[in-house]
């Protein structure tokens, strides 16, 4: 059990609840009855959340040196030395072959959207991580593949309202993401991730605002735009947006207070606060779905 907890944390499991993203098409889509629906984007939440792993063991791979700089990243397994190379690789191999094996099983269009998930994020770590800007849209671009790998992947048409508000939101966490690491390194950013030598915070808290207030428009704009009413059948998914709006101001108060931001997934799983507001969330739009949809 001692050698296999370094390799597991490696994978960074608690990032698979970024594989809730490729749910979004069945829960807006009214397709959660549809049996073999629901189990197309079974597998391609369960691809891509395997696809993720082996990503992140490879960005380990090529940063653990940097990784040695960072307080909080030099204790990662790669960087402190409890897992050899030899088993990093081994395990990215098996998890994407895995992933790809999933997405296969699911449909040709989830397959290709997460061999495209995959060959992105080599480039990221090539390179594309260290262009200003571009790097925060790469990260959203993962996101919003997963989304569309639950959608189009599957054959359910996605909502662009939803897009929209998926793009902004995660451009959000992205450039948050960004800022917690200035936060952290303290003015030695550079050090670690070149890019950070681009930002500022100022112009940080400036995208982190536009960002965050265009998620809540969009998405408020989404629930009482008359195709939604029309789909669903209700204008109450309007009283979904506080949950929004509490879970995004709560997200900024950790960010700036708290010193968190950098995992939205960590912060997720540890915050009541941010669990509560989701949890909120998703029963409301559940219930106003499954009840008067």
């Amino acid at each position: 059990m001692s050698r296999l907890a370094p390799c597991l944390k490696l994978l960074r499991p608690h990032q698979w609840v970024k594989s809730g993203f490729v749910f979004v098409g069945l829960l807006f889509g009214h397709a959660w009855d549809d049996s073999l629906l629901v189990h197309k984007v079974l597998l391609a939440a369960a691809a891509f959340a395997l696809a993720a792993s082996a990503v992140y063991v490879g960005n380990d791979l090529a940063d653990r040196e940097r990784d040695r700089q960072h307080p909080e990243k030099r204790q990662r397994p790669l960087a402190c030395g409890s897992v050899s190379v030899t088993q990093a690789l081994l395990l990215a191999v098996g998890c994407l072959l895995a992933a790809l094996l999933l997405a296969h099983a699911a449909a040709n269009a989830v397959l290709w959207i997460v061999l495209f998930y995959v060959l992105l994020n080599a480039a990221y770590s090539l390179g594309l991580k260290h262009v200003v800007l571009l790097d925060v849209f790469i990260i959203s671009a993962g996101f919003m593949l997963r989304i569309l790998a639950g959608t189009l992947g599957v054959g359910i048409a996605p909502s662009h309202w939803l897009l929209l508000c998926g793009l902004l939101l995660t451009l959000f966490l992205g450039f948050a993401k960004r800022r917690a690491e200035l936060n952290a390194l303290a003015g030695q950013g550079g050090s670690h991730r070149r890019v950070l030598d681009d930002y500022d915070p100022v112009l940080l808290d400036k995208l982190i605002t536009i960002c965050a207030a265009g998620a809540i428009v969009s998405y408020s704009l989404y629930t009482v735009s008359a195709e939604t009413v029309a789909m669903h059948g209700t204008d109450n998914l309007i009283y979904t947006v506080p949950f929004v709006i509490y879970g995004i101001f709560r997200y900024l108060f950790l960010l700036h207070r708290r010193g968190g931001g950098g995992d939205p997934a960590a912060a997720l799983l540890r915050d009541r606060h941010l669990l509560a507001a989701f949890g909120c969330w998703l029963f409301s739009v559940i219930l106003l779905l499954g009840w008067f949809g």
